[in-house]
C-alpha cells in the first residue's frame, strides 16, 4: 500500500458520503435539544470560533473538541453529535474551529488552538469552567490535541486516531494543501516533541488504516519511554470515523475509559 492509500481514510470505509449525511443530522439535532452558545469568537479571523455547552453545576468537567479532515476540510457543526453522551454524563463540552489549509499554514493551524484555549483559560470563570479539563480531538484535531498536552488549561489530552508524525503526511496527496515544510514537519510532529504534559488516554479504532493505529501505538510507547503517563485504548469494530460514534455514547468505551480516569 502507497501512502496516498495508507492515509485515505474515505476509500477505507467506502460509503463517506452517508456517514457524513448522518452525522450532519445527528449534529443538528444536537443543537436543538440543549442550549449551546454557537460561534463565540476567540479572534477576529471568521473561523476563530467555538461552540459551548455548559452544564448548571460549576464544577462540572469540561470536555474541549477538536474536529479532524486532515486540518483542511469540515467544521465543528458536523460533529456537534459527539456531545450527546458527555452532557449526559454532566460534562461541559466546546467544540473548537480553525481555519483550514490551504488558507491557513499548519502554523497558523496550531496557533488558533492555541489562541482559543488562552481565551478559554481568560474566561474560565465566565464559563463556570471546573478543574478537569480534556482535550480531545480526532484525527487532524488528535494532532493538535497532543501539541498543546502542556497548556495550562489541560488537565487530560485525549488523542483520537491522532496523527503524531507529518513526515509520512508530507509525502502524499495530503501535502498538497497542506505544503509543509521541513521545519513545519519537525516543529510540529508530537512524535519529536515527546516532553512533560498533560497525562494522556489515547484511543484508536482497532479497524482503522494500518497507518493510523501505528500512529496512536509509537506515541504511546515513546510517552511511556519518557515515563509520562499514558493509556492507550484500541476500540474493536471501529473504523475511523465509527470511532466517533463510540465518542458520542453515554456507554461507549471512550467514554467508560475517560470517567474511569478522571476518578482516579
Amino acid at each position: 500500500m502507497n501512502l496516498d492509500q495508507a492515509y485515505n481514510n474515505v476509500a477505507a470505509v467506502g460509503d463517506f458520503p452517508q456517514i457524513m449525511q448522518r452525522f450532519r443530522q445527528c449534529s443538528a439535532e444536537t443543537y436543538a435539544r440543549h442550549a449551546w452558545q454557537r460561534d463565540v469568537p476567540y479572534g477576529e479571523a471568521l473561523r476563530e470560533r467555538f461552540d459551548w455547552y455548559a452544564q448548571a453545576d460549576a464544577g462540572a468537567p469540561t470536555l474541549l473538541f477538536i474536529h479532524g479532515g486532515y486540518w483542511q476540510a469540515s467544521d465543528k457543526d458536523d460533529y456537534a453529535f459527539v456531545a450527546e453522551g458527555l452532557i449526559e454524563a454532566g460534562f461541559n463540552v466546546g467544540l473548537l474551529e480553525y481555519t483550514l489549509a490551504p488558507e491557513a499554514s499548519m502554523g497558523t493551524i496550531v496557533g488558533q488552538i492555541g489562541k482559543a484555549l488562552d481565551y478559554l483559560l481568560t474566561h474560565r470563570e465566565a464559563l463556570n469552567i471546573g478543574q478537569q479539563v480534556v482535550l480531545c480531538g480526532h484525527s487532524a484535531g488528535g494532532h493538535l490535541t497532543a501539541l498543546y498536552r502542556q497548556h495550562p488549561l489541560v488537565t487530560l489530552a485525549m488523542p483520537i486516531s491522532g496523527l503524531m508524525e507529518l513526515d509520512p503526511i508530507s509525502r502524499c496527496w495530503l501535502n498538497d494543501k497542506l505544503q509543509l515544510s521541513a521545519e513545519d514537519i519537525q516543529r510540529y510532529s508530537p512524535q519529536r516533541l515527546i516532553g512533560d504534559g498533560a497525562p494522556l488516554l489515547l484511543t484508536v479504532g482497532a479497524d482503522e488504516l494500518p497507518e493510523l493505529i501505528r500512529h496512536s501505538r509509537d506515541y504511546a510507547s515513546a510517552c511511556h519511554e519518557a515515563g509520562q503517563a499514558v493509556s492507550l485504548v484500541e476500540l474493536a469494530g471501529r473504523h475511523h470515523f465509527a470511532v466517533l460514534d463510540d465518542l458520542a455514547r453515554a456507554d461507549g468505551e471512550q467514554l467508560r475509559a475517560l470517567l474511569a480516569y478522571l476518578k482516579r
